[in-house]
């Protein structure tokens, strides 16, 4: 059985309708380093990222720790989103986020497979930083659960999963709060 530590991005300097691909804002660099010494206390392991800029930052804290490499790991970006205006694209999230996966386009779907791909083919115990939509869609992959939302994980909060190659299973959600999605 492997465990995969899913860690969202500590809190962004600017929200999905405002930025394309901000960084972290001075709350989300203080959450970084407390969830980075949360986990230090394990063996290190590999790390990997979203290539979004918020997720490698929030990264680099465990790295720094441990000395040791981040590996981008495109299919636990965010969400991919089509739309280019980034005042239509917070309208389009919010109605994503209201429905339920299998209401997808095919391209999204497809993103949705490979992101659950990624962590259940996960061949070591690891971490992974990555998005709100990301940890949603595996927490319902793993219950069963096609909504897009099933809980809301706080920024830097850390939900455990365990697989065993084939399949996933949810070892504990991480710290929930009502935050935005950025």
């Amino acid at each position: 059985m492997t465990t995969i530590y899913f860690v969202r991005h500590g809190e962004a300097e600017a929200g999905f309708g405002a930025h394309r691909d901000p960084g972290l804002s001075a709350l989300g660099r203080t959450q970084a380093v407390t969830t980075a010494k949360h986990l230090a206390h394990l063996d290190p392991m590999p790390i990997f990222s979203s290539p979004l800029l918020r997720a490698q930052e929030t990264a680099q804290e465990l790295a720094n720790i441990w000395d040791a490499p981040i590996t981008i790991e495109d299919r636990i970006a965010e969400i991919p989103s089509p739309i280019e205006d980034l005042t239509d694209r917070t309208t389009w999230l919010a109605n994503v986020m209201a429905g339920a996966w299998h209401d997808l386009p095919p391209n999204l779907k497809a993103w949705r497979e490979a992101l659950i791909d990624c962590v259940v083919s996960a061949q070591n115990d690891c971490v992974m930083f990555s998005h709100f939509v990301a940890i949603n869609l595996l927490v319902g992959a793993a219950s069963g659960d096609a909504t897009m939302v099933s809980f809301r994980p706080d920024n830097a909060s850390i939900t455990r999963f365990e697989s065993d190659g084939s399949t996933l299973t949810v070892l504990g959600l991480g710290e929930q709060a009502q935050t935005k999605v950025n």
